[in-house]
């Protein structure tokens, strides 16, 4: 049970013989009833601060949560990107290996019938080297034949 001010100013004790003496009593009392009155109103302040610095320390506890989470959201994205770059630039990676090694078999290749094509061309040459060399010599003779077919 708590005691007002008020109920302290307007307490009444009874009278006996021989007792305190009113005056006294009445001027303490007063004194009490103001003393207690300024810490009755300073505890209802305190309580109110109290009251308004739990709610404080509430919504920032709230927000300190929600950072909390939006800072791991926001480091799980960003191991994710990280984790979807790496992915990505291995399979380019490995699409680029791939397309140079087509590149290079097909160069291999596109040599060793280069090569196959010189050499053809090259029998071909000799062939044709041999086959006029005989028609020159051929017509040479015939040459040197119908001159001496002449002279007798």
């Amino acid at each position: 049970m708590t005691i007002t001010p008020n109920e302290i100013i307007n307490k009444e004790f009874k009278k006996v013989f021989r007792g305190y003496d009113i005056d006294e009593v009445d001027e303490f009392l007063e004194e009490l009833s103001e003393d207690y009155e300024k810490v009755y109103k300073e505890n209802l302040n305190l309580k109110e601060k109290i009251e308004a610095l739990n709610e404080k320390i509430s919504h920032y506890a709230n927000l300190e949560s929600t950072l909390q989470n939006t800072l791991l959201l926001a480091q799980s994205a960003a191991d994710q990107a990280k984790e979807n770059s790496k992915k990505e630039a291995e399979i380019i990676i490995k699409n680029a290996q791939e397309t140079a090694n087509d590149l290079i078999k097909k160069a291999e290749q596109r040599v060793l019938e280069i090569n196959k094509e010189y050499e053809i061309l090259k029998n071909e040459y000799n062939m044709f080297k041999g086959r006029f060399r005989a028609l020159l010599e051929s017509e040479l003779e015939n040459i040197d034949k119908d001159y001496v077919r002449k002279e007798d």
